[in-house]
């Protein structure tokens, strides 16, 4: 986060992404983001297995 004149810049990897005139906002916001990342990261874990079936399906038999 960098100050622009009047305003905040939020940046990610030399890129402004966002620019707000609170920096309490600013900072509000990227917290907010930082946790949603995180949650999506824990959905998406690949260290969770799906889940099989209860039941096993068996193919149809075709006459």
């Amino acid at each position: 986060m960098i100050k622009v004149g009047n305003d905040y810049v939020v940046q990610a990897h030399d890129k402004c992404i966002l620019k707000v005139g609170s920096r309490r906002r600013a900072a509000q916001l990227i917290s907010d983001a930082t946790d949603l990342l995180n949650a999506l990261a824990v959905v998406q874990s690949p260290e969770i297995a799906p889940e099989a079936p209860s039941l096993a399906r068996e193919a149809p038999e075709l006459p």
